[in-house]
């Protein structure tokens, strides 16, 4: 019976589960920060106790384990993989493979191997791979390097800036500066100006909350920034299925992250899927709704050369921790 080892490995923790080759558990381990870029140390002592705990649940050894998959948050470029391969292969797994986390969310949503990915979440990011294996991904670094606004902390800030721009008459009134001095709790734009120009408070990212109820209930400026912001997550997406030679080919976007999974409002889906529609006619955009890890195992048995039934698959999708 083979047995394979699959990491989903971030900044807050880090998950180590092991299953039979029918998808059944066979021991789990968890532990905190496993992304180097954050400090390469403790990552890999997190990720090791993560792994160790899952191996001795499972009562094996390191050599009996056919392959292990490790998703790894800030396995971004080819400077993060000279850190991480050796970090990773000193582990002492015979067959590995190391890969950014996102294309394990990736796995975890869609039945296929390859596919893409948009994440928006706290941050924004966004990956493909096609049917030989071949990968790329965008974004992550922020607005100067090609990104848009996306993400939490990107769209709260729009949020706050239109509040302002209305504000000041620069821009159109909108339903956000009332929704924006109830969540902060002012009563006038320009104490929370002053109070933010001068570091006393900070816009938090919560603010895509309110983005997101304003749009739902007709706000025009809200509207416009999510399906503004909803059409870059789809250019970078979409641009990264063209480079692939994926355009013409069925295969599943999937949806990671907070504000594409848990927001109010589908005014931002709807403004991917119309980008997508032209641009990638085949393919599908779909919810994540497992753990990411479930795509770390699935991942394992794909290098594996494993052939994985729908029963085995919808196992390790039922996955929790």
């Amino acid at each position: 019976m083979r047995k394979y080892l699959g990491v989903d490995a971030g900044g807050s923790k880090t998950h180590a589960v092991i299953v039979d080759e029918c998808g059944n558990v066979l021991g789990k381990g968890i532990a905190g920060n496993g992304n180097h870029q954050i400090e390469r140390d403790l990552a890999e002592q997190n990720i090791t106790a993560a792994c160790d705990a899952a191996l001795q649940e499972a009562g094996i050894t390191k050599e009996e384990v056919s392959f292990a998959y490790f998703g790894l948050a800030g396995a971004d470029r080819e400077a993060d993989y000279e850190i991480l391969r050796p970090m990773i292969g000193g582990m002492g797994y015979p067959r590995h493979e190391i890969a950014c986390d996102t294309m394990i969310g990736m796995r975890a949503g869609t039945d296929r191997s390859y596919g893409a990915a948009i994440i928006c979440g706290t941050g924004f990011n966004s990956a493909a791979r096609n049917s030989v294996g071949e990968e790329l991904q965008y974004g992550g670094f922020g607005f100067k390097y090609g990104d848009g606004h996306a993400g939490g902390s990107g769209l709260a800030l729009l949020t706050f800036r239109s509040v302002i721009r209305a504000w000041d008459g620069r821009g159109p009134e909108t339903l956000l500066t009332s929704k924006v001095l109830d969540q902060m709790d002012y009563t006038s734009v320009e104490a929370l100006f002053e109070d933010v120009l001068y570091g006393k408070t900070s816009i938090p990212s919560s603010l895509v909350k309110t983005l997101l109820e304003a749009a739902e209930a007709g706000d025009a400026v809200a509207i416009s920034i999510l399906e503004t912001e909803g059409a870059e997550l789809a250019n970078a997406v979409c641009t990264l299925i063209e480079r692939l030679g994926m355009r013409d080919e069925t295969f599943d976007i999937v949806y990671i992250g907070s504000v594409l999974n848990r927001g109010k409002s589908s005014i931002l889906t709807n403004a991917i899927e119309r980008e997508v529609a032209k641009r990638a006619p085949q393919a599908r955009c779909v919810h994540l709704t497992s753990d990411p890890v479930a795509g770390a195992l699935l991942s394992a048995m794909d290098s594996d050369g494993r052939v994985i039934d729908a029963e085995t698959e919808s196992r390790l999708k039922s996955l929790s921790f």
